[in-house]
């Protein structure tokens, strides 16, 4: 028991606890808009999948477009006012899509615009979220601190899911959209809230917006195991969005009952999230890459299964599994990040990090809705699920992703349980 006394007791501190409360409330809102977005384009008069791959491409592509610019800022400013600026344009975005279902006006182009913006505000706050925990936790808190903030995450996720199917059925896409906007004009208030001391605010802006995206970039590609797993989720997320921002929700619209049907899939990996948290809170693997490595090739098991036909709690069971292996994937990665990379120059790599893995997602949300009309989103979604299996087999070859060890006292820095 002294270990989980001991890592609770991080919840005493004003700071962190400030912090997770807004990521907590952040993620709440997070966890309402894919189902009332994706259920509320589909249904607008002559919407098709096509329709949803693009307002989905317009939201993911200006966050692939600015992650860079938002690392630089993350170094160069104070962190936590740099994820108040992120977390108030994504209320603003989201209140403005809620303000367009509920009023019936949804012309595509003004859809697209709000989008983007919310793609905008998730490039400002990715780089300055991965920079901040060791602002505000000491270095030996780190997995504790991300396990936790982790934890407060996937709960929102399966609250948020959970009843943002009865939302929309119950009320329409329009509340649930405002639900979101509410959430991220809290979670602004709170960040705010956070102070960092002149020691611990950013260092960077001495030098040009170009040379210090070159000094990041430096301390990304000197790494292997960084630039390897990263050029794995470039393709592992290009499938990733295509499975669920497109092909998932389609088939589950056309032959598993809609919108509630889908939460439940979305609320099964939320809940192996949590799983996932309670883990990471233990475990110390003195190569941390290679676990989390290891851990992705089970997350294609939904999409496999769905594409299957299989019965719908097979999915769910399936979607538990990745969650519980992208969570403890999430930990191991962000904490590794954190110890081995210096702090002035984390939040531009964490933009490289991003920025690598995320820019053929909007790709595969692009070709996702005319693939599925060409060939069918099943099949579809078998060939997402053997990308993935393909990509990390790949990405295992790596001596670096093998090889990377953290120091004995670190794994050996959690007592075992009482």
């Amino acid at each position: 028991m002294a270990g989980v006394r001991r890592d609770l007791g991080l919840l005493g501190d004003r700071r962190f606890a400030l912090l997770l409360a807004a990521r907590t409330i952040s993620v709440l809102g997070t966890a309402f808009a894919p189902v009332a977005l994706a259920f509320g384009v589909l249904g607008l008069p002559g919407a098709t999948a096509t329709t949803l791959s693009v307002v989905l491409t317009a939201e993911a592509l200006p966050m692939v477009l600015f992650i860079l610019v938002g690392g630089v800022i993350a170094d160069r400013l104070p962190r936590h006012r740099v994820m108040m600026v992120g977390e108030s344009l994504n209320a603003a975005a989201y209140f403005c899509l809620a303000a367009m279902m509920l009023t019936g006006w949804t012309p595509l182009p003004v859809l697209v615009i709000a989008s983007a913006v919310s793609g905008i505000a998730a490039a400002v706050l990715f780089p300055a979220l991965t920079g901040i925990i060791p602002d505000v936790v000491p270095a030996d808190r780190l997995q504790t601190a991300n396990a936790l903030l982790g934890l407060g995450q996937n709960v929102s996720r399966v609250a948020g899911l959970v009843l943002s199917g009865a939302a929309v059925v119950l009320l329409g896409s329009g509340w649930a959209l405002i639900v979101s906007g509410a959430m991220f004009a809290v979670a602004a208030v709170l960040i705010a809230l956070v102070r960092l001391t002149p020691a611990e605010r950013a260092a960077g802006g001495g030098h040009s917006v170009p040379a210090e995206l070159r000094d990041g970039w430096r301390e990304f590609v000197s790494r292997q195991w960084l630039w390897v797993v990263v050029a794995q989720f470039s393709i592992l997320v290009m499938a990733l969005q295509a499975s669920h921002g497109v092909l998932g929700p389609l088939v589950a619209k056309e032959s598993l009952g809609g919108a509630p049907a889908w939460s439940a899939v979305l609320a099964g990996e939320a809940v192996g999230m949590i799983v996932g948290v309670v883990v990471t809170l233990r475990l110390r693997p003195r190569r941390p890459i290679l676990v989390a490595t290891l851990l992705t090739l089970p997350t294609a098991a939904p999409y496999v299964l769905l594409g299957l036909d299989a019965p719908l709690w097979t999915v769910v069971g399936g979607a538990f599994v990745m969650g519980v292996c992208f969570d403890i994937f999430g930990v191991l990665w962000q904490t590794t990040m954190q110890r081995e990379i210096p702090a002035e120059s984390l939040s531009r790599v964490s933009s490289y990090d991003a920025l690598g893995s995320l820019m053929f997602g909007p790709l595969g949300l692009l070709l996702a809705g005319p693939v599925a009309i060409a060939v069918g989103p099943r099949p579809a979604l078998v060939a997402c699920g053997a990308i993935i299996v393909l990509v990390t087999l790949t990405a295992l070859l790596a001596p670096g992703v093998r090889g990377l060890r953290v120091a004995d006292e670190e794994t050996a820095a959690v007592p075992a349980a009482s």
